[in-house]
């Protein structure tokens, strides 16, 4: 029986679309639904109508055609005007492994992937900010009894069958973390992130002018001292800074210390929260004002060495920059950026490690070239001495600064600063671009996230209740005489839809996909006495 043969043919309609082939093609790819359509019985075990002679599936037809494609010529390519879920769904529906997307195409096919782990990388902290949320009818509501329970069982503190919070404690717990963790969660969590972030510029603003002379007036001081006869008093100078801007200071750790004790007590997770790293800076910030209060009365010489150095690491409070990363989403983008990016800042290290030590070198030796013949270092025309001097030219050179205070004076030096300046400009723009992109994908996804409608449940096919007109209906009253069985219930299909629904289709093997004779039906009825799966 040749391909000419009219009985060789197969017309399939997928969606209202009618594709004709041949049934040598569909047996290309054994173990798949297409090529259960060859088989002699396929008219019992799918959706055949016999008048137009062709089988009907309800799918993407645009998708289809591309899976057609793959049975002629062998190679499946993605349609770029598809979804990628939509595209993935649909090759688990035929049975097409998605290993076999061209190259070509794996990219377009790993799209949605990619933006998927971009979302789930942001974390349990939300990005939506929703004008909905905005009527929360108190601290941490969404407005919601479902989103207080799927809140409730995403954080694991719900210890009742049903999902239920159950006791003071556990109602309360998800809603007060959420008002200190999550600014978007509510009306009055947004009340608390605008307060947090007043007591963040007050207190940077504060740290930045004690370091100005207008707040550190010189006055006289006068300390006692022991000696072995008896005691002297040295008369001493010091700068110390307006007492106001210590009250302000004082104030704004009050704050911190009380938001950061009340995560502290209300976070569902302690060890999660030990190794955030933003808590670790809220701790390391909020520390040595309290040492230094405690020690400042203390006129032991150990404890002014240790107030003297606590007065040092007073930077660390600059640290508390990184706080407003949870109330802006610029900030969480830039480090989800800079995490996504290390393999291209390690080349961009690289690059420039390989330029400057390249340079330095013929830098040194290209400006030894003019030495004056009683020089006998041959460096005292020049500013490279040696070349771990010429790293620092070569790195300002490389990076385009060019602070002038080293520079080349003979013109085989010019040469080598022309040639560094120009490998500067391709070493850096090379990793750049990759870098620009990813910003711009987490930021519009970042973006995409916040402006997320609330989702709906997803709808799973019921069974057919008892007494209903369908309930265990045989299949030669219906319509569709090859997508039921005589004895079950429900449509195949809705079978393979609730499986999915119940993840129990991925530990089915292809066949009991769908054939109907080996699919086991989840329900059980009086004529399909199948047990639940």
């Amino acid at each position: 029986m040749g391909q000419g043969d009219e009985s060789e043919r197969i017309v399939i309609n997928v969606g209202g679309t009618r594709h004709q082939t041949y049934r040598s093609t569909l047996r290309t790819l054994p173990g798949t639904r297409l090529a259960w359509l060859a088989e002699p019985d396929a008219h019992s075990h799918f959706d055949y109508d016999p008048r137009a002679d062709e089988f009907f599936f309800d799918r993407h037809p645009g998708v289809f055609a591309h899976i057609l494609n793959y049975y002629r010529t062998g190679k499946l390519h993605c349609p770029a005007d598809v979804c990628g879920p939509l595209y993935e769904e649909e090759l688990a529906f035929w049975g097409i492994d998605e290993t076999d997307v061209e190259p070509c195409c794996w990219m377009t096919y790993r799209q949605h992937r990619d933006a998927e782990e971009a979302l789930d990388s942001f974390g349990g902290a939300p990005l939506d900010n929703s004008a909905d949320d905005a009527d929360a009818d108190g601290p941490g509501d969404s407005g919601d009894g479902e989103d207080e329970l799927e809140m409730t069982k995403r954080l694991a503190l719900s210890d009742s069958p049903d999902g239920r919070p159950g006791g003071f404690w556990r109602r309360w717990q998800p809603r007060i973390w959420a008002l200190f963790e999550d600014p978007y969660s509510s009306r009055y969590a947004r009340y608390v992130a605008f307060a947090s972030l007043f007591f963040i510029l007050v207190s940077i603003t504060t740290f930045c002018l004690e370091t100005h002379e207008r707040f550190n007036p010189i006055v006289n001081k006068t300390e006692i001292e022991n000696v072995r006869n008896g005691t002297q008093v040295r008369y001493y100078r010091e700068a110390e800074t307006e007492a106001f801007l210590t009250y302000i200071e004082g104030v704004c750790v009050v704050w911190f210390t009380f938001e950061f004790l009340m995560r502290v007590v209300f976070c569902p997770n302690k060890v999660e929260f030990i190794k955030n790293s933003l808590n670790i800076i809220d701790f390391v910030a909020i520390l040595p004002f309290y040492l230094e209060v405690g020690l400042s009365g203390l006129s032991s010489k150990a404890a002014k060495d240790v107030l003297g150095f606590l007065r040092v690491v007073r930077f660390v409070r600059i640290l508390r920059i990184f706080k407003l990363t949870r109330h802006f989403v610029g900030l969480r983008v830039l480090g989800h950026t800079l995490r996504a990016s290390t393999n291209e800042f390690l080349l961009l290290i690289i690059f420039l490690a390989l330029g400057v030590l390249i340079f330095a070198t013929m830098i040194y030796y290209a400006e030894r070239i003019g030495a004056q013949p009683n020089d006998p270092s041959a460096s005292e025309h020049t500013h490279f001495k040696n070349i771990p001097i010429g790293f620092w030219w070569a790195v300002v050179t490389m990076t385009t600064l060019g602070y002038g205070d080293m520079y080349p004076q003979t013109w085989s030096g010019m040469l080598v600063g022309a040639l560094c300046a120009l490998a500067g400009v391709l070493t850096i723009a090379m990793p750049v671009p990759v870098i620009v992109n990813n910003f711009g994908m987490y930021y519009s996804l970042a973006m995409a996230k916040q402006k997320l409608p609330k989702k709906k449940k997803k709808h799973i096919p019921r069974p057919p209740q008892l007494g209903s007109p369908n309930y265990c209906k045989s299949v030669v009253n219906s319509p569709h005489h090859s997508t039921q069985s005589d004895t079950c219930p429900l449509a195949q299909e809705e079978i393979l839809e609730i499986n999915r629904a119940v993840g129990l289709l991925d530990h089915l093997p292809w066949t009991a996909r769908s054939a109907p004779s080996v699919l086991p039906c989840p329900f059980t009825c009086v004529s399909c006495p199948s047990p639940l799966l």
